[in-house]
């Protein structure tokens, strides 16, 4: 937790006030059984009214000043912890922001959501619960066995026995649950992940009738968070009783030590009620030190969670500075090869080919033949293991952070639409497009009648544009990408929804914007690879072949199986004339 110290850099005093607050509180409650006890001593044991009023008058400025303080102590607390929290909740999420592909898909999005909420919210708690109370709790045992040696030597030893064996009792259970903490976060991952799989998944679950497997599931990943979450609460709960027991113990002996302080004339009746009364301090402050300890012990296995989150390397460095290319619109990929994090061969390998500004390119390939891996390289979502990418003429590993995805507009496999208004998607790209842009995008995409249909761009969107169907999803997914007039347009698939009227429709409008941009069409469909400049066919993460739909129909045998898989009886006629 030595990297928390970072963040509590500006907050120096705040984090000096809130304890100081509060051992001024502690101060005030210390005060009270002494004032109790010359009460007793003088005021009532004299029948004097007047300093019985004084020491009333004076308990009461004491309760006055302690709430005070403590409001004080509990301000400064609360505000140090808040922004703590904020600052380290934004570090990591930026770090998350900046992480490659290939980090998060090792890590998975269920434990980052956990880290960024739970986890965050535990260290917060413990940054507030440690400047309240982690110095107040041993002053006021302290400062009670001090003070009750101040009254009567004999009977203040009792609190001197008393406090190591209470102190050995609670760092014990603390140093056995630290680890367990730990696994509960842990398990807490797992349901997590679980929980985040369904959600995503649940018209597939209902599709296969498989919601009873899933229940089933997720009730025994449930069951293992609640049986840790039951074995560290037995544990933590043994402090209660155990302090309880002990304390008590000591109080019998410390009132059996006074009753025969009393009897030999020793110590006054007062000064017995005081030490009670610093007994009972002390009970009230071990079980909040008990409390609190389980408190930081959850926040520092929360804390190291994070920050193993922290220290983990992005994955990807950038230039500092932007790169100036007097080429615009050309891609080239000189023998490249890529494997994913721990997979045991390439994914892709050895690909070689050139893209000219201009030209319209379509990709084909069996499924896991590495079509979507290859137009991920470009925008550098994933790093290449040997060979270069290069746009424009420039490696991709050159280019400044955000210098390379401005010149590229990509449209995933999976349409993803933001909450909100149409226009504010529509802006995502660029947001000082006008609507009269956005509309212009619209009608290339083929999206026009949707919105025209929806009211306009003011239409609220839901969540992953929840209420619209999958083709009307993929055109506005299509058309954010052309209002940012990018100088590549990659279409991964994102066509595979619409029927072939409206997919037809899609290409001849590109066609007027190809002059102007290098189209990338990914598609398992022949008829989108028709008319193309370009068709690069992989199989098994290799390039089978490439031209243009004519010329692979003759020579490239992968092509020829895929087209007769989409046209078998055009297919059989061709190879009748052949014959």
């Amino acid at each position: 937790m030595k990297e928390l110290k970072k963040y509590l850099k500006g907050h120096e005093k705040e984090t000096v006030l809130a304890p100081l607050f509060k051992l001024l509180e502690a101060c005030m409650d210390l005060l009270v059984p002494l004032a109790v006890a010359a009460l007793i001593n003088q005021g009532i044991a004299n029948h004097d009214t007047q300093y019985i009023f004084y020491c009333f008058l004076f308990i009461l400025l004491l309760a006055v000043l302690g709430l005070f303080f403590s409001v004080i102590a509990q301000y400064y607390a609360a505000k140090v912890s808040a922004e703590v929290g904020t600052d380290l909740r934004q570090d990591l999420f930026d770090h998350i922001e900046a992480m490659s592909f290939s980090t998060l898909d090792t890590l998975g999005s269920s434990t980052l959501i956990t880290r960024l909420t739970s986890d965050i919210n535990q260290i917060q708690t413990g940054i507030n619960m440690g400047l309240r109370l982690l110095l107040r709790s041993p002053f006021i045992v302290f400062g009670s066995m001090i003070l009750a040696f101040t009254i009567n030597v004999k009977a203040a030893l009792v609190f001197a026995v008393a406090i190591p064996i209470l102190a050995a009792a609670v760092f014990g259970i603390m140093l056995v649950s630290i680890p367990l903490f730990r696994k509960v976060q842990a398990k807490l991952d797992a349901v997590m992940h679980m929980t985040r799989e369904n959600l995503n998944g649940v018209r597939v679950i209902r599709a296969f009738g498989k919601e009873r497997e899933e229940v089933k599931d997720f009730d025994q990943k449930n069951e293992d968070l609640t049986k840790i979450n039951e074995f560290v609460g037995k544990i933590s709960a043994l402090l209660n009783p155990l302090t309880y027991a002990l304390i008590n113990i000591a109080a019998a002996v410390l009132i059996y030590v006074g009753a025969l302080q009393v009897n030999y004339g020793e110590m006054l009746q007062g000064d017995t009620v005081a030490l009670y009364s610093y007994m009972a301090q002390m009970i009230i402050e071990l079980i909040k030190l008990a409390s609190l300890i389980i408190t930081i012990n959850k926040s520092i296995a929360c804390g190291n969670r994070v920050f193993q989150i922290l220290a983990i390397d992005p994955g990807m460095s950038y230039p500092a500075a932007n790169v100036s290319s007097s080429e615009h619109g050309t891609i080239a990929f000189e023998h490249v090869s890529m494997r994913y994090k721990d997979a045991s061969e390439d994914a892709l390998s050895d690909l070689n080919f050139a893209i000219h500004a201009g030209q319209t390119v379509g990709i084909i390939g069996g499924t896991g033949s590495g079509k979507s891996t290859l137009i991920n390289l470009i925008p550098r979502f994933y790093d290449v293991n040997q060979g270069e990418v290069k746009v424009d003429g420039i490696n991709v590993k050159d280019y400044g952070a955000h210098q390379l995805t401005d010149l590229i507009g990509i449209v995933p496999q999976k349409a993803v639409l933001f909450q909100g208004t149409i226009r504010d998607n529509m802006k995502w790209g660029r947001e000082d497009a006008s609507d009269a842009e956005i509309e212009q995008a619209l009608i290339t995409a083929q999206a026009k009648e949707i919105v025209d249909g929806k009211g306009g761009l003011d239409y609220v969107l839901q969540q992953h544009g929840a209420n619209l169907s999958g083709g009307q999803k993929q055109r506005l997914t299509i058309a954010r990408a052309l209002v940012k007039r990018p100088e590549i347009l990659i279409l991964d698939d994102s066509a595979s929804a619409l029927d072939f009227a409206t997919d037809a429709a899609l290409r001849r409008a590109l066609r007027d914007i190809a002059k102007d941009t290098v189209i990338i069409i990914v598609s398992q469909r022949i008829s989108s690879m028709m008319g193309l400049d370009k068709v690069l066919v992989l199989n098994d993460g290799c390039l089978a072949g490439s031209g243009t739909h004519e010329q692979l129909l003759k020579n490239c045998s992968v092509y020829q199986e895929i087209y007769a898989s989409q046209y078998p009886e055009k297919s059989t006629s061709s190879q009748e004339v052949l014959a």
